[in-house]
């Protein structure tokens, strides 16, 4: 009730806060591609009814496309000429969608007044920007915490994790909630050697003082003692102490979790509701003393893109979005759905965090993690090629295969080559 309320007060307000605007009030019809299940459909197909409500003339057709199909169908309606004039695009595709010539570069758009741009997260507007040019509106944003069973810590007799943890305090505790004879793990972490198993080493090269690439992106530089610590610490303990399980479905994890097999994740928001059996808590990622980095951790902001189909529709799309992105629009998707703010201005409202607290649990922890995230994955058109390199180079350590020196020699190797193919 409450975010049906606050949806529908939110309705009547355009990207400036102000009253119903009718910008451009001839009669449109726009076209948005959206993936949208759940939960986040209702919400959304609500939110799209009280636009039309408060834009009169101002029509918005949605159309599913599962997100990770997104791409392809829309090379390939661009290719037909008939792309969608919005869509819903992971943000790791973001180098690849700006070379698209019918993208609308919205850098102007989002300086306009009212906008508030900066009121984005810095990891939002990274992966929204490509080569200085805004191709994308941030349309929802993550990152990567802790969650721990609370039982299990104290069954183990040990203390809670606190902001201040270290890694090697992390190393330590999994080790403690390891028992082999019940099958249980301190930890787990996901092997098919996509981009979900890199980023979660990206944000831990990060917080070692590490870089993924040179300023200018040609070169590897993780092949460093940064690169060599984050990778030791992972081998510690999947090969060492054997505290952590290896997951490569990339899902068993969860039900591991909640079953109260395994005593700590680094995952995010959108699995906390997959853990109705465990009395959970939620932490930063713990840090590596000695380095000025402090606590990180890493987002994968997606983004919408508009499409060229004409300067009427692109006007259209542009007046939907930003009503949409608006912060009235944000609150009210956010405490419907459960999806973190991708507004700071909404996260920090007062009594905010509570109320997503009471909708679930310890997502707090992840909204106020926002802050921590200082960096973006390089945005350029061959990181796809690169984070297969480095998916291999993690599971190859991971599973003792390769030392973490050897393995960082190689894979820079590899990324050198594709960077050099690629440029």
């Amino acid at each position: 009730m409450t975010a049906t309320s606050l949806a529908v007060a939110g309705c009547g307000t355009d990207a400036n806060g102000g009253g119903s605007s009718s910008t451009g009030s001839a009669s449109s019809t726009i076209q948005i591609w959206e993936g949208y299940t759940d939960t986040e459909a209702k919400e959304f197909a609500h939110l799209v009814s009280e636009y039309e409500a408060q834009h009169p003339g101002q029509k918005v057709d949605t159309l599913f496309v599962n997100n990770d199909d997104t791409l392809q169908k829309v090379l390939t309606a661009v290719k037909g000429g008939s792309p969608p004039d919005i869509a819903y695009l992971y943000g790791s595709w973001a180098p690849n969608v700006a070379q698209i010539p019918q993208v609308v570069n919205l850098t102007q758009v989002v300086q306009k007044s009212g906008v508030n741009w900066n009121d984005f997260y810095v990891g939002e507007r990274d992966v929204a920007s490509v080569n200085g040019k805004v191709i994308g509106i941030p349309a929802l944003v993550d990152n990567l915490a802790v969650v721990y069973n609370k039982k299990l810590f104290a069954k183990a007799g040990l203390a809670l994790p606190t902001a201040n943890w270290t890694w090697q305090d992390f190393a330590n505790d999994a080790q403690k909630l390891t028992d082999s004879s019940v099958k249980q793990y301190g930890t787990a972490y996901v092997t098919p050697g996509t981009e979900d198993t890199v980023w979660h080493w990206e944000s831990l090269l990060w917080e070692a003082g590490g870089s993924l690439l040179t300023a200018d992106n040609k070169q590897a530089a993780f092949n460093s003692a940064a690169g060599l610590q984050s990778l030791q610490t992972l081998q510690t303990m999947a090969v060492t102490d054997k505290s952590m399980y290896l997951d490569p479905t990339d899902s068993a994890y969860g039900n591991l979790f909640n079953s109260g097999k395994i005593g700590m994740l680094v995952t995010g928001p959108w699995d906390l509701g997959s853990f109705p059996n465990v009395d959970y808590g939620v932490q930063v990622m713990p840090s590596y003393p000695g380095t000025s980095a402090g606590h990180q951790t890493i987002s994968g902001p997606d983004n919408w893109v508009v499409f060229n189909n004409g300067s009427g529709q692109v006007s259209a799309a542009e007046q939907f979005l930003l009503w949409l992105t608006a912060p009235a629009q944000v609150k009210a998707f956010s405490l419907a759905t459960g999806d973190l703010p991708t507004r700071q201005s909404v996260a920090d409202a007062s009594g905010f965090d509570t109320q997503m607290n009471k909708m679930l649990p310890g997502v707090s922890t992840f909204i106020s993690n926002l802050g921590n995230v200082k960096q973006a994955r390089p945005q350029i058109a061959t990181y796809p090629q690169v984070s297969k390199v480095l998916g291999n180079m993690v599971v190859s350590v991971l599973l003792g295969k390769a030392t973490p020196q050897a393995a960082l020699a190689s894979a820079a190797s590899q990324v050198n080559a594709a960077l050099a193919a690629g440029s």
